[in-house]
């Protein structure tokens, strides 16, 4: 049976089968409507108005009340579609706020000095060729070898099958003056980095299983040299029809919600532009998990593989047009991100990342060509993703271990990235041990009544007068207030519980004769707008429900921190320096943070804000062979715990779930500016 589904304001038709869901329906008709949850039905962002549903079957109506079901709400990720509908689809919220900036990367230091003659193996290498002759029949390919050779010093070159159908015309159109574009590999490669040093031995982990090895000291040894005569091997990329060819890079972070490149000129080492934007798979999932069970579905892996894509070709295009570079001239690409965004980038089922034991397809993903995933660069381009640890510790902690400066400090140090997932690193040079747990999309506004991801109309900061309980908020972009998001919700539950509306156990307090404090559909609430000074019209509240998952994600991230110092048997207290990355992290409020019981209560001085420490250092990995070494060999020496087998991890969670904590002393400024 054949259904025709009429879209409204769109006016746009789809004819579909019966049992097809309506969002697959909205597809069809050319409208893309948001599924944050990955069609699960849980975040209830995909509601429509049936003006004509009696041909739908709700599926499920969690997330929506009766007066919403009364007014024809349906989730469109759970409507059947069994007849002829008519549907409104209400405004999708929209992006606005940009993580990164798309300026000019002016600005952007790499920690590293750049030595491209030793680290760095591409080369552009100028040729003119003897052109062929009844005398000299030599075919194309072997006289482009034996130029090499005697030219530049490669005795051995490596062809794909693409590159080799282009050589003979593009050598003739050429009249056999042209560069060579080759990526040296050597024939002898470096010794260990630190191979001849004795560093000590890792800690006693206490009995905890990993893949703990004796670590590197000096990360500062030279690279190979990539000279004329020095490793004598190459891969071709291209042979290009000029005795000139710039040479460029890209450095992509692929985060869970933002996608980061990075321009770089590989002759000079500098950052020339940056670009970045939300990641289009969040149509498609909030948060890993959501996309893991996406991925699952049909051609969803296919389909989110090309949204991820799309979104860094979007950017690519976008940075070289800015900076006037053919993007054909970009011939090697770096990727961080986590182990998720890594295999959906790749095309790697993930599924197997959710599933106990929670094992990936690849830590290391081998090297592969640009033509292979689709990446609109030179496609002969490779594309190295960076190595990362477990199914919860990617190349994006790596990456961040590294361009962080954790790997070669000899300060105790915790290196966190907050967000969906809360991974983090102690250790320093000598030895370094990790976790992830997960904190729930709580912190990205997800799981939250009015909870909404940081675009306009999304409060972001909230202060609330001691005396008569009122609040003052701080809006992206100015106007009224549409949501909560992140940053706002860790201040909101902060400033409830500094001045007394909540316990430490997050319970609402109704004896302070404030009508902010009230019982709602869901039970206790506090009003932070009241409908006539929002953009919905509507009360913007947060209930107990949200402090109980706010609690959860915030006692979560810190059990992690608590496990990890047991783990090695230091106290948190004896953290000389916190290096915080990530998006998130840029707008993260310390203070606020430890008065919630976030983060650890210690000087501020020891904290450090690093911004996007992931696409940092996949730009130092495309750089310099040294620092994609070191980088390998972080992530092989540092030992994996994972958390949900441990069972000191329920017991300091448990002791997490108060404001800030049970253990009051543990947060003695927080104790003495709350009292309590």
């Amino acid at each position: 049976m054949v259904c025709i589904i009429l879209l409204k304001p769109f006016n746009k038709t789809a004819q579909v089968r019966r049992g097809t869901l309506l969002h697959e329906a909205a597809r069809l008709a050319g409208i893309d409507l948001h599924l944050p949850c990955g069609g699960q039905g849980r975040c209830g962002r995909c509601a429509v108005i049936l003006e004509d549903g009696s041909q739908a079957r709700r599926r499920s109506t969690l997330r929506l009340s009766q007066a919403d079901l009364l007014a024809g709400y349906a989730l469109a990720c759970q409507t059947v579609v069994e007849g002829d509908i008519v549907a409104h689809i209400p405004p999708q919220e929209r992006v606005e706020r940009r993580l990164t900036t798309d300026k000019t990367a002016v600005g952007i230091e790499l920690p590293l000095v750049y030595d491209p003659g030793h680290e760095q193996p591409l080369r552009a290498l100028p040729l003119r060729l003897p052109p062929p002759t009844l005398d000299d029949n030599t075919d194309d390919l072997a006289r482009l070898q034996r130029e090499l050779a005697r030219q530049h010093g490669i005795q051995e070159l490596q062809v794909d099958l693409p590159v080799l159908r282009r050589l003979g015309r593009t050598l003739r159109e050429a009249e056999w003056v042209v560069t060579a574009v080759v990526e040296m590999i050597p024939l002898s490669p470096p010794g260990p980095i630190g191979a001849n040093l004795s560093p000590p031995g890792p800690p006693i982990l206490g009995g905890v299983s990993g893949r703990g090895a004796s670590s590197p000291q000096d990360w500062g040894v030279r690279g190979a040299d990539w000279k004329r005569g020095a490793g004598g091997s190459a891969r071709l990329i291209d042979v290009h029809p000029s005795d000139h060819f710039s040479l460029w890079g890209i450095a992509i972070d692929i985060g869970t919600t933002s996608n980061v490149v990075y321009l770089l000129d590989l002759q000079t080492g500098r950052v020339v532009g940056q670009a970045a934007d939300y990641n289009a798979q969040l149509a498609r999932g909030e948060d890993i998990i959501s996309r893991i069970i996406y991925a699952s579905k049909d051609n969803g892996l296919a389909e989110l593989q090309a949204l991820v894509v799309g979104t860094l070709n979007r950017l690519i295009e976008r940075v070289c047009r800015r900076q006037r570079v053919d993007p054909m001239e970009i011939v090697k690409v770096t990727v961080a991100g986590n182990t998720t965004m890594l295999h959906l980038f790749a095309g790697l089922p993930p599924a197997w990342i959710r599933l106990t034991p929670y094992i990936p397809a690849a830590n290391q993903i081998p090297a592969f060509t640009a033509s292979q995933v689709g990446l609109n660069v030179h496609p002969q381009a490779t594309v190295d993703c960076l190595p990362g640890v477990a199914s919860y510790v990617g190349a994006d902690i790596t990456a961040g271990a590294v361009s962080s400066g954790l790997a070669t400090t000899d300060k105790l140090t915790l290196f966190v990235d907050v967000g969906t997932n809360g991974e983090m690193v102690l250790g320093n040079r000598d030895w370094l041990v990790a976790c992830a747990c997960s904190a729930g999309p709580a912190f990205e506004g997800a799981g939250v009544e009015h909870g909404m991801r940081a675009t306009e109309g999304a409060i972001e900061e909230v202060w609330i007068h001691s005396a008569t309980f009122e609040p003052t908020v701080r809006v992206i972009g100015g106007g009224k207030p549409h949501g909560l998001c992140g940053s706002g919700l860790i201040a909101l539950l902060a400033e409830l519980f500094v001045t007394g509306v909540i316990d430490k156990a997050g319970n609402l307090r109704h004896d302070l004769g404030t009508p902010r404090v009230r019982r709602g559909a869901h039970g206790d609430e506090y009003v932070v707008a009241w409908a006539e000074e929002t953009a919905t019209g509507r009360d913007i509240v947060l209930t107990r429900v949200d402090i109980d998952n706010l609690m959860r994600a915030k006692a979560a991230i810190y059990a992690g921190f608590s496990v990890l110092a047991q783990s090695v048997g230091i106290a948190l207290a004896d953290v000389e320096q916190v290096l915080i990355g990530g998006a998130f992290g840029q707008y993260l409020n310390v203070e606020k943070a430890v008065q919630i019981g976030l983060l650890p209560d210690m000087p501020w001085e020891r904290f450090q804000f690093l911004g996007n420490t992931s696409v940092r250092g996949a730009a130092m990995a495309l750089l310099s062979q040294v620092v994609r070494r070191q980088m390998a060999e972080v992530a092989r020496k540092m030992t994996y715990l994972e958390l949900s087998m441990d069972n000191r991890f329920h017991e300091e969670f448990m002791s997490a779930m108060f404001l800030p904590h049970t253990e009051v002393e543990r947060f003695p400024r927080v104790h003495e500016l709350s009292g309590r």
